[in-house]
Protein backbone atom coordinates (compact mmCIF):
# COMPACT_ATOMS: atom_id res chain seq x y z
CA UNK A 1 0.00 0.00 0.00
CA UNK A 2 1.64 3.31 -1.33
CA UNK A 3 -0.10 6.22 0.03
CA UNK A 4 0.81 9.96 -1.26
CA UNK A 5 -0.22 11.95 1.95
CA UNK A 6 0.17 15.69 0.57
CA UNK A 7 -0.78 16.49 -2.42
CA UNK A 8 -3.41 19.91 -4.02
CA UNK A 9 -6.22 20.18 -6.17
CA UNK A 10 -7.81 23.58 -7.63
CA UNK A 11 -10.02 24.40 -9.54
CA UNK A 12 -9.29 28.48 -10.53
CA UNK A 13 -12.55 28.97 -12.26
CA UNK A 14 -14.66 27.93 -9.51
CA UNK A 15 -12.44 29.41 -6.98
CA UNK A 16 -9.52 31.26 -7.13
CA UNK A 17 -6.32 30.98 -4.87
CA UNK A 18 -5.12 34.71 -3.44
CA UNK A 19 -1.46 32.66 -2.94
CA UNK A 20 -0.76 32.32 -6.49
CA UNK A 21 0.04 35.97 -7.43
CA UNK A 22 3.95 36.77 -8.87
CA UNK A 23 5.34 35.67 -12.29
CA UNK A 24 7.24 32.75 -10.45
CA UNK A 25 4.41 30.94 -9.74
CA UNK A 26 2.85 31.51 -13.50
CA UNK A 27 3.33 27.83 -14.34
CA UNK A 28 0.84 26.55 -11.57
CA UNK A 29 -1.33 29.13 -11.76
CA UNK A 30 -4.12 27.10 -13.57
CA UNK A 31 -6.55 24.48 -12.69
CA UNK A 32 -5.26 21.35 -11.35
CA UNK A 33 -8.04 18.51 -11.26
CA UNK A 34 -7.75 14.56 -9.92
CA UNK A 35 -7.91 13.19 -13.99
CA UNK A 36 -4.55 14.77 -14.35
CA UNK A 37 -2.98 13.42 -11.08
CA UNK A 38 -4.51 9.86 -11.56
CA UNK A 39 -1.81 8.61 -14.44
CA UNK A 40 0.97 9.76 -12.21
CA UNK A 41 -0.26 7.91 -8.99
CA UNK A 42 -1.09 4.92 -11.41
CA UNK A 43 2.75 5.12 -12.27
CA UNK A 44 4.18 5.45 -9.58
CA UNK A 45 1.77 2.22 -7.84
CA UNK A 46 0.21 5.02 -5.12
CA UNK A 47 -2.79 3.87 -4.04
CA UNK A 48 -4.59 6.29 -2.59
CA UNK A 49 -4.04 9.98 -1.74
CA UNK A 50 -4.61 12.68 1.34
CA UNK A 51 -6.35 15.94 -0.39
CA UNK A 52 -4.90 19.16 1.28
CA UNK A 53 -6.68 22.65 1.54
CA UNK A 54 -4.99 25.44 -0.14
CA UNK A 55 -7.45 28.11 0.57
CA UNK A 56 -9.00 29.68 3.71
CA UNK A 57 -12.41 28.68 2.14
CA UNK A 58 -14.72 26.50 4.26
CA UNK A 59 -16.59 26.49 0.83
CA UNK A 60 -13.03 25.11 -0.14
CA UNK A 61 -13.14 22.12 2.05
CA UNK A 62 -16.59 21.51 1.35
CA UNK A 63 -15.31 20.70 -2.65
CA UNK A 64 -12.74 18.82 -1.54
CA UNK A 65 -15.30 16.40 0.69
CA UNK A 66 -17.59 15.87 -1.73
CA UNK A 67 -14.67 15.46 -5.02
CA UNK A 68 -13.38 12.59 -1.98
CA UNK A 69 -16.44 11.24 -1.71
CA UNK A 70 -17.08 10.88 -4.68
CA UNK A 71 -13.16 9.22 -6.24
CA UNK A 72 -13.79 5.83 -5.90
CA UNK A 73 -11.37 5.67 -2.82
CA UNK A 74 -8.03 7.56 -4.97
CA UNK A 75 -8.70 10.26 -2.06
CA UNK A 76 -9.01 8.44 1.01
CA UNK A 77 -8.87 11.47 3.39
CA UNK A 78 -8.95 15.83 3.16
CA UNK A 79 -7.17 17.47 5.08
CA UNK A 80 -9.49 20.74 5.34
CA UNK A 81 -9.61 24.10 6.67
CA UNK A 82 -11.74 26.08 9.32
CA UNK A 83 -11.23 29.07 11.30
CA UNK A 84 -9.78 27.79 14.84
CA UNK A 85 -10.47 30.68 16.04
CA UNK A 86 -14.39 30.59 16.05
CA UNK A 87 -16.58 29.56 19.08
CA UNK A 88 -18.03 27.37 16.34
CA UNK A 89 -15.45 25.23 15.56
CA UNK A 90 -16.75 22.23 17.38
CA UNK A 91 -20.41 22.03 15.30
CA UNK A 92 -18.16 23.02 12.02
CA UNK A 93 -15.89 20.19 11.90
CA UNK A 94 -18.67 17.71 13.16
CA UNK A 95 -20.38 19.19 9.89
CA UNK A 96 -17.75 18.72 7.85
CA UNK A 97 -17.03 15.29 8.48
CA UNK A 98 -20.42 14.64 7.67
CA UNK A 99 -19.55 15.41 4.08
CA UNK A 100 -16.85 13.25 3.35
CA UNK A 101 -13.79 11.93 4.72
CA UNK A 102 -12.37 14.54 6.86
CA UNK A 103 -9.14 13.87 8.17
CA UNK A 104 -7.29 16.95 9.68
CA UNK A 105 -7.89 20.59 9.54
CA UNK A 106 -4.63 23.42 8.31
CA UNK A 107 -4.24 26.77 8.70
CA UNK A 108 -1.39 28.46 6.87
CA UNK A 109 0.59 29.67 9.46
CA UNK A 110 3.21 30.81 7.03
CA UNK A 111 1.32 33.59 5.79
CA UNK A 112 0.81 34.85 9.71
CA UNK A 113 2.95 38.12 10.12
CA UNK A 114 3.44 37.13 14.15
CA UNK A 115 5.58 33.96 14.72
CA UNK A 116 3.97 33.76 18.21
CA UNK A 117 0.46 33.25 15.95
CA UNK A 118 0.46 29.34 17.20
CA UNK A 119 1.05 30.28 21.15
CA UNK A 120 -2.34 32.41 21.11
CA UNK A 121 -4.80 31.12 23.79
CA UNK A 122 -7.73 31.02 21.32
CA UNK A 123 -5.88 29.19 18.53
CA UNK A 124 -4.80 26.52 20.90
CA UNK A 125 -8.35 26.76 22.38
CA UNK A 126 -9.36 26.07 18.57
CA UNK A 127 -6.11 22.93 17.96
CA UNK A 128 -7.71 21.40 21.51
CA UNK A 129 -11.00 21.17 19.44
CA UNK A 130 -9.96 19.76 16.28
CA UNK A 131 -8.12 16.71 18.60
CA UNK A 132 -11.45 15.97 20.29
CA UNK A 133 -13.14 15.76 17.28
CA UNK A 134 -10.26 13.02 16.01
CA UNK A 135 -8.80 15.06 13.34
CA UNK A 136 -5.08 15.69 13.06
CA UNK A 137 -3.86 19.20 12.79
CA UNK A 138 -1.21 19.98 9.81
CA UNK A 139 1.51 22.67 11.24
CA UNK A 140 2.34 24.47 8.34
CA UNK A 141 5.15 26.80 9.12
CA UNK A 142 8.43 28.32 8.57
CA UNK A 143 11.55 28.09 10.44
CA UNK A 144 11.53 31.24 12.55
CA UNK A 145 7.31 30.46 13.96
CA UNK A 146 9.25 26.82 15.01
CA UNK A 147 9.32 28.32 18.66
CA UNK A 148 5.82 28.64 18.94
CA UNK A 149 4.84 24.94 16.79
CA UNK A 150 7.29 23.69 19.45
CA UNK A 151 5.80 25.44 22.35
CA UNK A 152 2.30 24.20 20.99
CA UNK A 153 3.01 20.75 20.59
CA UNK A 154 4.18 20.67 23.97
CA UNK A 155 1.15 22.30 25.29
CA UNK A 156 -1.30 20.26 23.52
CA UNK A 157 -0.30 16.18 24.11
CA UNK A 158 -3.55 15.15 23.24
CA UNK A 159 -3.77 16.32 19.78
CA UNK A 160 -1.89 14.56 17.28
CA UNK A 161 0.55 17.28 14.76
CA UNK A 162 2.15 16.83 11.47
CA UNK A 163 4.28 18.91 10.35
CA UNK A 164 4.19 19.98 6.54
CA UNK A 165 7.46 20.15 4.27
CA UNK A 166 9.82 19.88 7.84
CA UNK A 167 9.26 23.42 8.08
CA UNK A 168 10.72 24.59 4.82
CA UNK A 169 14.31 24.40 5.75
CA UNK A 170 16.67 26.81 3.96
CA UNK A 171 17.40 24.01 1.15
CA UNK A 172 18.48 26.63 -1.53
CA UNK A 173 20.81 28.26 0.85
CA UNK A 174 22.48 25.67 2.34
CA UNK A 175 21.93 26.57 6.07
CA UNK A 176 21.35 24.34 8.62
CA UNK A 177 21.01 25.85 11.78
CA UNK A 178 18.62 26.20 13.89
CA UNK A 179 16.27 24.50 11.47
CA UNK A 180 18.15 21.22 12.79
CA UNK A 181 18.38 21.81 16.07
CA UNK A 182 14.45 22.84 16.21
CA UNK A 183 13.57 19.48 14.06
CA UNK A 184 15.27 17.56 16.98
CA UNK A 185 13.74 19.35 19.44
CA UNK A 186 10.44 18.52 18.24
CA UNK A 187 10.77 15.36 17.22
CA UNK A 188 11.51 14.69 21.23
CA UNK A 189 7.61 14.87 21.64
CA UNK A 190 5.56 11.93 20.69
CA UNK A 191 2.32 13.38 19.51
CA UNK A 192 4.12 15.15 16.38
CA UNK A 193 4.79 13.17 12.95
CA UNK A 194 6.52 15.07 10.08
CA UNK A 195 5.80 14.48 6.32
CA UNK A 196 8.73 14.21 3.89
CA UNK A 197 7.27 17.04 1.18
CA UNK A 198 8.42 19.95 -0.33
CA UNK A 199 11.64 19.96 -0.16
CA UNK A 200 12.09 20.76 -3.45
CA UNK A 201 10.88 23.95 -3.82
CA UNK A 202 13.47 25.24 -1.04
CA UNK A 203 16.08 24.27 -2.95
CA UNK A 204 17.09 26.36 -6.45
CA UNK A 205 14.04 25.19 -8.67
CA UNK A 206 16.08 25.27 -11.60
CA UNK A 207 19.36 23.95 -10.71
CA UNK A 208 19.21 21.43 -7.49
CA UNK A 209 20.47 18.38 -7.43
CA UNK A 210 19.33 15.04 -4.97
CA UNK A 211 22.65 15.89 -3.38
CA UNK A 212 21.78 19.25 -1.97
CA UNK A 213 18.13 18.01 -0.95
CA UNK A 214 19.58 15.00 0.87
CA UNK A 215 21.01 15.94 3.66
CA UNK A 216 17.80 17.56 4.68
CA UNK A 217 15.46 14.47 4.26
CA UNK A 218 17.95 12.45 6.41
CA UNK A 219 18.10 14.94 8.93
CA UNK A 220 13.99 14.60 9.32
CA UNK A 221 14.37 10.85 8.50
CA UNK A 222 16.82 10.70 11.59
CA UNK A 223 14.96 12.84 14.00
CA UNK A 224 11.54 11.23 13.63
CA UNK A 225 12.41 7.76 12.35
CA UNK A 226 10.45 5.35 10.01
CA UNK A 227 7.73 5.40 12.08
CA UNK A 228 6.86 9.24 12.38
CA UNK A 229 7.92 10.27 8.93
CA UNK A 230 5.35 10.02 5.55
CA UNK A 231 5.88 10.18 2.17
CA UNK A 232 4.16 13.57 -0.01
CA UNK A 233 4.74 14.94 -3.33
CA UNK A 234 3.60 18.44 -2.44
CA UNK A 235 1.92 17.92 -6.07
CA UNK A 236 1.31 20.14 -7.84
CA UNK A 237 3.68 22.80 -6.52
CA UNK A 238 6.95 20.36 -6.32
CA UNK A 239 6.49 21.28 -10.45
CA UNK A 240 7.74 24.67 -10.19
CA UNK A 241 10.90 22.61 -9.46
CA UNK A 242 10.15 19.09 -10.01
CA UNK A 243 8.57 16.16 -11.51
CA UNK A 244 6.42 13.86 -9.55
CA UNK A 245 8.76 11.20 -10.79
CA UNK A 246 11.85 13.05 -9.54
CA UNK A 247 9.99 13.54 -6.27
CA UNK A 248 9.58 10.14 -5.94
CA UNK A 249 12.67 9.44 -6.78
CA UNK A 250 14.15 11.71 -4.18
CA UNK A 251 12.13 10.38 -1.42
CA UNK A 252 13.11 6.26 -2.44
CA UNK A 253 16.71 7.79 -2.23
CA UNK A 254 16.56 9.40 1.37
CA UNK A 255 14.80 6.27 2.23
CA UNK A 256 17.51 4.10 0.87
CA UNK A 257 19.30 3.02 3.80
CA UNK A 258 16.35 1.35 5.55
CA UNK A 259 14.49 -1.71 5.22
CA UNK A 260 11.91 -3.37 3.07
CA UNK A 261 9.22 -2.56 6.15
CA UNK A 262 10.70 0.64 6.88
CA UNK A 263 10.48 2.01 3.65
CA UNK A 264 6.66 0.63 3.24
CA UNK A 265 5.82 2.49 6.36
CA UNK A 266 7.27 5.97 5.13
CA UNK A 267 5.44 5.53 1.79
CA UNK A 268 2.24 4.63 3.04
CA UNK A 269 1.65 2.78 6.38
CA UNK A 270 2.25 5.49 8.80
CA UNK A 271 -0.20 7.79 6.41
CA UNK A 272 -2.81 5.42 7.04
CA UNK A 273 -2.05 4.79 10.86
CA UNK A 274 -1.74 9.00 11.41
CA UNK A 275 -4.95 9.72 9.32
CA UNK A 276 -6.89 6.74 10.23
CA UNK A 277 -7.98 6.42 7.01
CA UNK A 278 -10.32 4.22 5.48
CA UNK A 279 -9.56 2.41 2.49
CA UNK A 280 -11.22 -0.28 0.37
CA UNK A 281 -10.15 -3.73 0.15
CA UNK A 282 -6.81 -4.11 -1.67
CA UNK A 283 -7.51 -8.27 -2.48
CA UNK A 284 -9.90 -10.58 -2.53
Amino acid sequence: MRIDAHHHLWDLERRPQPWLTGAELDPIARTFRLAELLPLLDAHGIDATVLVQSSASLDETRELLALARDSGGRVAGVVGWADLTSPELPGTLAALAALGPLVGIRHQVQDEADPGWLARADVRSGLAAVGAAGLVYDLLVTVDQLPAAIGTVRALPEVRFVLDHGAKPPVGGGGWEPWAASMTELSALPNVWCKLSGLVTEADWHRWRVADVLPYARHLLAAFGPDRLLFGSDWPVCTLAADYSSVVALAEAALSPLTPAARDAVLGRNAVRLYALNLPPSGP
